[in-house]
């Protein structure tokens, strides 16, 4: 029997990514990949983007090791919406106003604020080299890259911009985000022999030196209303390109994000609200046929 049969979750909202979070620091069981995607199955699952699972801490100082998956049962290495739900059970369980995660990118820090209602992860220093992304080939710049969708004289997307956010991210610059068929595109895309790790797909628009409008297809989970890792790795690649500041205003289509870019050490702070949308219980049923 899975460990997860009868175990408590929270479904949890952060601006339109449906986040489901399970606490399994009382026990030494893991979560396997099938058991990942029993939990989203219907009937009787849990529809997610990504399922936050919270483990023992393996670091002095930390609240937490965090393995992060997408529906399809793949591992994330970062999820800051995903992130932000976790920093709000944490702080409604302990009564604290910080905490630290580890997670396969590394050590992130949350905090509470500057409203009450808004939650900060510290999301880490972006990564820019073709290796550290990754891609297939080098590409010394990779404020854009050779990579297109169409006809070589009239391509439908072109000349993305590459950053890893603990996961990679291709970010395409279009005057309209809505006038591209996401859905077609995306799988395409996220499958790319260029990206040996697959990748996150957004449509980005610059609205001015302080706003950008963008929409996802996010890898292992498809389209979704928001990804906060894709809304950092968007906000940074415009700054490298000098069309934007280094705070700016982020509209997803599940809400707003700030994201900044801090200059003194580089660090990407990622604000918004997360949502509690109700606590359960796994049914036994979903893992009856998981090994």
């Amino acid at each position: 029997m899975s460990a997860l049969a009868n175990h408590s979750f929270a479904k949890m909202n952060g601006i339109g990514n449906e986040i489901v979070v399970v606490d399994l620091r009382d026990s030494s069981a893991a979560v396997s990949a099938e058991e990942a995607r029993a939990i989203a199955a219907a009937p009787g699952g849990v529809p997610y983007d990504q399922l936050m699972v919270l483990q023992k801490p393996r670091l002095q100082g930390t609240s937490a090791f965090i393995r992060i998956y997408n529906n399809d049962g793949s591992e994330a290495g970062a999820c800051g919406n995903g992130m932000r739900c976790v920093a709000r059970r944490t702080f409604e369980a302990t009564g604290e106003h910080a905490a630290t995660f580890e997670t396969r990118a590394g050590l992130l820090n949350c905090w509470q604020g500057p409203s009450p209602d808004l939650y900060t992860v510290d999301m880490g220093t972006p990564k820019f080299g073709w290796q550290d992304i990754p891609l297939a080939e080098e590409f010394r710049d990779t404020r854009y890259i050779e990579l297109q969708i169409g006809p070589i004289d009239a391509p439908v997307l072109h000349s993305p911009s590459v950053v890893s956010m603990g996961n990679p991210h291709a970010i395409f610059w279009v005057d309209d985000i809505d006038a591209y068929d996401l859905a077609r595109f995306g799988p395409l895309l996220e499958n790319h022999p260029i990206f040996p790790e697959r990748a996150n797909i957004t449509l980005a628009h610059i609205v001015d030196r302080d706003h950008i409008r963008m929409r996802t297809w996010e890898r292992g989970a498809g389209l979704t209303q928001a990804c906060g890792s894709a809304a950092c790795a968007t906000a940074v690649a415009a700054a490298r390109l000098k069309r934007t500041g280094r705070v700016v205003h982020m509209t997803l289509p599940g809400g707003d994000l700030t994201i900044e870019w801090r200059e003194r050490d580089d660090h990407v702070l990622m604000t918004g609200p997360a949502v509690l949308e109700f606590e359960g219980t796994f049914d036994p049923a979903l893992f009856a046929t998981v090994a």
